[in-house]
């Protein structure tokens, strides 16, 4: 099998139920970027720091692929193959994970200026595309239903890569630079 189609050598692009989309279509635009954001979980799991975390990384790329899914199917039509779905455990597990980090980090009293360390910054990274995934389907969700444990888990992943990235710099010992306003 090649992996080239040609199928979208003029713009388009099918959707999981056969419709064909314009390449530019915000639907595209939302799982495109929840894709971007898998790579960039990848490379913040591939980070030597976060080996007793591969697991749990890897679990968080597996729920991407099942939010990209989703994304990605036709709205309009009833696909006859199931397709994964988002459930309230995967939000409650990324929950679960904070606290348990969070429980180990000294109190957060100011923003925090994204750096420190390339592994830590690398994780920042993550987390403001993941914002960007969900401000991306929340817009999709004003022309087009799509379920709301996809919204609530993007909102919830972003939350656990802040708590992550400051868990990251805490165990490599990097500089947490707290934003000071200028007055």
């Amino acid at each position: 099998m090649k992996i080239y189609t040609k199928t979208g050598d003029k713009g388009q692009t099918a959707l999981i139920g056969g419709r064909r989309v314009s390449k530019a279509d915000l639907r595209i635009d939302a799982y495109g970027t929840v894709d971007e954001l898998n790579s960039w979980i990848g490379l913040v799991r591939d980070q030597p720091v976060n080996e007793v975390r591969k697991e749990e990384l890897k679990e968080i790329q597996d729920r991407l692929f099942t939010v990209g899914a989703e994304l990605a199917s036709d709205p309009e039509k009833v696909v006859k193959r199931a397709i994964p779905v988002i459930i309230e455990a995967d939000v409650l597990r990324l929950e679960q994970a904070m606290d348990a980090m969070d429980a180990e980090l000294p109190e957060l009293r100011a923003f925090v200026l994204p750096g420190g360390n390339q592994s830590v910054s690398f994780c920042h990274l993550a987390r403001t595309v993941c914002r960007r995934a969900e401000r991306l389907v929340i817009s999709l969700t004003e022309e087009s239903p799509v379920d709301e444990l996809v919204i609530q888990y993007l909102n919830r992943l972003s939350d656990y890569l802040f708590v992550l990235s400051r868990k990251m710099a805490q165990e490599l010992n990097a500089e947490e630079v707290a934003w000071k306003p200028r007055t």
